[in-house]
């Protein structure tokens, strides 16, 4: 959803024009990845991080613009809601000593970064979801700036046809019952409350659908052992909030859509895939367009005269299905290449365990695609989907079902069983000894302690209610005492609850 695109009514004609030109955009795919027209002079790897502003009181700060005039750097960026920015990294090998410095940097530019914003009387905070989030703070007045964002708000509005609801329910508070939301929203601004890291691998074509079929195995593993967005509206729901919520704040399907099978925008998918071409087929026969924009382009005459085609309809299009892996299409200085795109992991809570994550991911990612019997032959696809929504809910006191073993929680499954493949397959794509050791030891301590951003939230807020602060009091405290930690910079699993 990086593209501008017009604030105009699109018409029937509009919308005509662009299933006309995204399906010459599949044409053009499918010849480019028959001919093996793409780039891929190394294994790179990319990162976005999503951000929430927060005053010195701990509330919401709807002050993005102001803030990202103050920073004036181009790595950062607007995002949906008014107390939203981006980062975005660039991208760099993954071989060598690479994320080691990538972790410098990033520290280096958010605190920068948080220094400049508090000339505004607003602070940076990596969190999955933030848990001083109001309903106030989803009126469609908090849109960000930017009439792609008004745009898509209204028309995913028009495509549901009432408001949205926000329904879930979590596993119970240390020593009480669980915890219900019920609540309502007439904008998408609730999905602008999921904060989220995102993963780009380059890949090979020939190479992609492993890489993407890993990605959904590894997926219910990722967010329990990573959860970190445990409130919303006041209420202690999944440990993995952000994975419901998303879901629900952009869903175009009125519940007669959803009986009839009609498939979500979020969606984790429903099979293996044997190309990357078959996610951009689904794309285009499953999912209406939402921002029927075109250009000029014709991709195949493009691809005759010997360039490579923009293909902006089918990335436009591909930027509203929010695809827990997504495949990307990009062109750089005028040569292509794919990546796949993993968006399970929420924000922080600290630039170190984000580093953790990334390098678990690339590690048993890479493991995955190198087995002589690929895991997703011994998995159904729908095991994977429930491994996910597990994981999200109940965080590292999930069971997960795992080839060879059965069902077992998720930090025992490291531990046993894919932590010595993300070393084995870091090693494979060169990484040195030192970050791989570095990076990894944050996994294997963090399941030892059993103890992700998540569980420390639910715990800490139980201790300050335990001492007699009502919710709202306590969640303020919290985020004070997880900012503070947060800024210290070591990994969640050394935080003290108290």
């Amino acid at each position: 959803m990086g593209s501008e695109v017009s604030s105009r009514t699109f018409t029937r004609d509009d919308r005509q024009r662009y299933r006309e030109k995204m399906q010459r955009s599949l044409d053009a795919l499918a010849t480019m990845l028959a001919e093996d027209t793409f780039s891929f002079p190394r294994r790179q790897m990319g990162l976005e991080i999503e951000l929430n502003l927060v005053d010195d009181a701990m509330r919401p700060a709807m002050a993005n613009s102001e803030v990202l005039e103050k920073i004036d750097d181009p790595s950062y960026t607007l995002e949906l809601g008014q107390q939203n920015l981006e980062i975005n990294v660039p991208p760099r090998e993954l071989a060598g000593g690479e994320m080691l410095g990538l972790e410098e940097e990033l520290r280096q530019s958010l605190d920068s970064a948080d220094s400049k914003a508090n000339d505004v009387g607003a602070n940076l905070a990596m969190i999955g979801v933030l848990p001083t989030l109001r309903e106030r703070h989803f009126d469609r007045k908090w849109l960000s700036e930017s009439p792609r964002y008004a745009l898509l708000n209204d028309t995913i509005f028009k495509a549901r046809g009432e408001e949205m609801v926000l329904r879930m329910e979590g596993p119970a508070m240390p020593g009480k019952g669980p915890e219900k939301l019920d609540s309502y929203a007439e904008s998408i601004l609730p999905e602008a409350a999921c904060t989220s890291v995102q993963l780009h691998l380059q890949v090979e074509p020939t190479n992609f659908a492993s890489h993407w079929n890993a990605a959904q195995c590894l997926a219910g593993v990722q967010v329990a052992i990573a959860a970190n967005s445990a409130f919303l509206l006041g209420k202690a729901l999944w440990h993995e909030t952000r994975i419901p919520l998303f879901e629900q704040a952009t869903d175009t399907r009125p519940d007669e859509l959803k009986n009839q099978g009609v498939r979500p925008r979020v969606w984790f998918g429903e099979r293996w895939i044997t190309s990357i071409f078959d996610l951009f087929e689904e794309n285009v026969r499953y999912f209406p367009s939402l921002l029927p924009e075109t250009d000029d382009e014709d991709p195949l005459e493009v691809l005759e005269a010997g360039g490579a085609p923009r293909l902006s309809e089918l990335r436009l299009h591909n930027g509203t299905i929010w695809r827990w892996n997504r495949p990307v299409y990009d062109v750089v200085d005028g040569v292509p290449h794919l990546r796949v795109e993993n968006r399970v992991l929420p924000a922080g809570p600290t630039v170190l365990d984000t580093m953790a994550n990334a390098a678990f991911f690339y590690g048993a990612q890479r493991a995955l695609t190198a087995q002589e019997r690929p895991l997703w032959t011994q998995m159904s696809f729908q095991a994977a989907e429930e491994n996910l929504y597990t994981g999200a809910r109940h965080g590292m006191n999930a069971q997960l079902y795992w080839p060879g073993i059965g069902w077992i929680p998720p930090d025992e499954l490291v531990l046993r069983r894919l932590l010595p493949m993300a070393h084995d397959g870091l090693r494979d794509c060169g990484v040195s000894d030192e970050a791989r050791e570095r990076y990894l030891g944050v996994i294997e301590q963090r399941c030892l302690a059993r103890r992700t951003g998540s569980s420390w939230q639910r715990e800490t807020v139980a201790l300050l209610e335990d001492r007699g602060l009502s919710r709202d009091a306590a969640l303020s405290g919290m985020l004070k005492r997880y900012m503070e930690l947060m800024h210290a910079g070591e990994p969640v699993h050394t935080w003290h609850v108290g």
